[in-house]
Formats: structure tokens, C-alpha cells, sequence
């Protein structure tokens, strides 16, 4: 295990904020891409661009390379679950449903969260205030989606949206491995994205052909954006907090993200804010407060 966990303090709330903000931009991106390259041929773009954002200062700092076979099969395995299997099927689910829906969904990944860190790491246990702090974000998710997205589950897009939730279990899965790794973030970041560049592109190739590259200017902007933010700059704010104050805590920012995607849409789209979104962000914040009481301090 590398390292132990400690309390969040309010700079790691900041952050995992601030994440969660840029996660929550990445739907809207998605929506835009998805339609002129394909699921498939989004997620490498992604991640190659992130890759090359990440690998001149990997290589100015020097590459840490996985010591033996076991450490290269973690690199490997937390590729498939941290970018290669979410991407895609995050992308191809929003082809077909709504963004409250896939909200809803995604909110299912504190629950993983909290349980795959109690079974998996020694340090990061379930407790009485972890518990109540998923169960008010996960009421905050509820709340801000509204019983449309409830009932929309099921139906004909029920295979988009187990694929929404097959994105949630990667990542836990994926964050569950992070702390495994004893690799400074930014260069880990730059390995992971390096093997999932090669899968994704392979894959896309085998299965898609050759990509588009006749694309509008309005995708490429919002390709960029996706390659930057939410992926490069994204995952290494993913993997410094993971190691700092566990997979359990971080996940939790995970519930903000319906929050901000509201407010996204009013600012950029002129939608309405109702006091709906109001109670949501008070029962999210609280359960990032009382999260901070079921951590150990170091």
C-alpha cells in the first residue's frame, strides 16, 4: 500500500470540488464529440492527447518505471479500469440517455467506494459517519435529478445504462489499484494514460477502422478540452487525492457533480435554477463534512 490516508482537510475539499466541476464540463463535451467520432475513437483521443500533455513533464522529471511483472500488471489493469473501459462506455451510454439519468447512475460509485475500500485496504474502513455521508449524497444526487430520471430506468436503454453503471465499478476499481502503485501522480498519470493509449487505439482500429478526420472546428475545440481538463488535469487531481485521503472520501465529490452540472446549464445554456438544486448541494456538502469525521487522522 503506498502511504496512508488522512482526514480531508479543506484544501483537499477544494479540490475534490474542483474535480468534480471539470468531471461534471465533460458530459456536456461528451454530447458534443460523441456524434462525429464514435465512442470509441472519442475515449483514445482523449487519452492520447492527455498523454502528451502529460509527457513532457514526465520526461523532465524521469520516468518511474514499474520494478517487476506484478507492478507493470497493476499499471496495466489500472489503464483497463481508470480510462480504457469507462471512457468508452460513458460515451456510448450518453448516445442514448439522458444526463439525469447517467447522474443517477454514476452516483452508485460512493457505494462502491465505500465497500470496495472497507474489503480492500487496511486503512480506509467503513464507518457510521462514511455511511450517512453516501447516504446524503446519494440523496443529493436524487434530488437534483428528480423522479424523471427514476422512472426513465429500465426500458429500452436499460443496456446504456448498465453501462453507466459498469463505468462507476471501473472506476472503483481503478481507484482501489491507485494506492497500489508507489508512483508519483503526474508520471503515473502519464503511464496509465501511455498503456491506455495503445489499448484504445488498437481497439478502435480492430473494431471502428480508421478514425474521422474530417471534423468541425466546435469538436475539436471540445475534443481538446476533454483531452486537457477533465482527463489530464482531471485524473492527476483523481490520483493525488485517492492517495491522499483514500478512494472513499475522494468518491464522494462524485455526488457534486449533478450539482454542477445544473449550474453549467444556467450558466451556459440559461437554464433555471430551482431551490431543488439548493437542498442537493446542502446534503452533498454536508456529507463531505461529515465524511471528514469517519477518516483517521495521521
Amino acid at each position: 500500500m503506498s502511504g496512508t490516508i488522512s482526514k480531508p482537510t479543506t484544501r483537499d475539499l477544494f479540490l475534490m470540488a474542483l474535480t468534480a466541476i471539470i468531471w461534471a464540463s465533460a458530459f456536456v463535451a461528451i454530447k458534443a464529440v460523441v456524434v462525429e467520432t464514435g465512442p470509441l475513437w472519442l475515449a483514445a483521443w482523449r487519452v492520447a492527447i492527455g498523454f502528451v500533455i502529460l509527457l513532457p513533464y514526465a520526461i523532465w522529471r524521469g520516468f518511474i518505471w514499474p520494478q517487476n511483472s506484478r507492478m507493470w500488471l497493476f499499471i496495466c489493469v489500472t489503464s483497463l479500469f481508470n480510462v480504457v473501459l469507462p471512457f468508452f462506455l460513458i460515451s456510448w451510454a450518453e448516445q442514448t440517455i439522458d444526463a439525469g439519468v447517467t447522474s443517477l447512475l454514476m452516483g452508485t460509485g460512493p457505494f462502491l467506494a465505500l465497500f470496495g475500500s472497507h474489503i480492500f485496504t487496511s486503512d480506509d474502513k467503513l464507518t457510521v459517519p462514511k455511511l450517512i455521508a453516501v447516504l446524503l449524497g446519494f440523496a443529493g444526487v436524487l434530488t437534483i435529478v428528480g423522479g424523471d430520471a427514476i422512472s426513465g430506468l429500465g426500458g429500452q436503454t436499460v443496456w446504456a445504462q448498465l453501462a453507466a453503471v459498469g463505468g462507476a465499478l471501473c472506476y472503483t476499481v481503478a481507484g482501489l489499484m491507485v494506492r497500489r502503485i508507489n508512483i508519483p501522480p503526474i508520471r503515473l498519470g502519464c503511464l496509465v494514460f501511455g498503456t491506455g493509449m495503445i489499448m484504445l487505439i488498437g481497439a478502435a482500429l480492430v473494431f471502428d477502422g480508421a478514425p474521422n478526420i474530417q471534423l468541425s472546428s466546435t469538436v475539436i475545440l471540445a475534443l481538446l478540452y476533454l483531452g486537457v481538463f477533465p482527463t489530464a488535469i482531471g485524473q492527476i487531481l483523481r490520483f493525488t487525492l485517492i492517495k491522499r485521503v483514500g478512494y472513499a472520501a475522494f468518491a464522494l465529490a462524485l455526488n457534486i457533480i449533478p450539482v454542477i452540472g445544473v449550474g453549467l446549464g444556467a450558466l451556459l445554456l440559461g437554464e433555471v435554477i430551482t431551490a431543488r438544486t439548493f437542498v442537493a448541494l446542502a446534503l452533498v456538502l454536508s456529507g463531505l463534512f461529515i465524511a471528514r469525521m469517519g477518516t483517521p487522522k495521521t
